[in-house]
């Protein structure tokens, strides 16, 4: 099973921070993204949308890093990281729309502009994390993790830009229920650091 994988990119971070909190092995290949390799053929075969991470799996083509997560989850990750039931993956699913809007447009925007030079918006990005890491806060403030009351892979969807956010000068300071998620999240067996 194969990552097309960026290191500093925190979608490919969600990625390997579940397989290794999951112990699923997965064979990493990194990407020149600076030459474009990710909008080149063989990978824009792969992902048409010229992004990454993408997984293959045999036959089988994931793009996008929360379809990833699921596949993953469903395919070896076992029922406690993504459950049968239709309830559980729906109070998951929240969560991945939550890290793939609320989070990639505030914290994860302010980073691209900081760290990697993007054309965004940075001041709106701000103003968007003081909101979203304002609801992440008050959400964990009753909930030790994002759904379920324990580890799923809605924690490895969020986690990953919500810890690189001081990248982005983004202060994680006044949200404390935040910070203790992280910690627990950090020590869990098979807990792999950021890029």
């Amino acid at each position: 099973m194969k990552l097309y994988d960026l290191e500093a990119s925190g979608n490919c971070y969600k990625v390997r921070l579940f397989a290794s909190l999951a112990n699923i092995e997965l064979e990493r290949v990194p990407v020149d993204f600076l030459s474009g390799a990710h909008k080149q053929p063989p990978l824009s075969e792969l992902n048409p949308l010229g992004q990454l991470p993408i997984l293959e799996d045999g036959k089988q083509v994931v793009r996008d890093s929360q379809a990833i997560l699921v596949y993953l989850a469903g395919v070896y990750g076992g029922l406690a990281w993504w459950p049968a039931h239709p309830q559980g993956q729906a109070e998951i699913v929240q969560w991945l729309s939550f890290a793939a809007n609320e989070v990639q447009h505030s914290v994860c925007a302010a980073r691209l502009v900081q760290k990697f030079g993007y054309d965004l918006d940075k001041s709106q990005a701000l103003e968007k994390a003081v909101v979203t890491l304002s609801l992440l806060d008050k959400h964990l403030e009753h909930n030790d993790w994002l759904a379920m009351g324990r580890p799923t892979i809605a924690d490895c969807a969020v986690y990953p830009y919500v810890v690189l956010a001081p990248e982005g000068d983004v202060d994680l300071e006044p949200y404390s229920h935040v910070a203790r998620w992280m910690r627990r999240l950090e020590a869990l067996p098979g807990y792999l650091q950021k890029p």
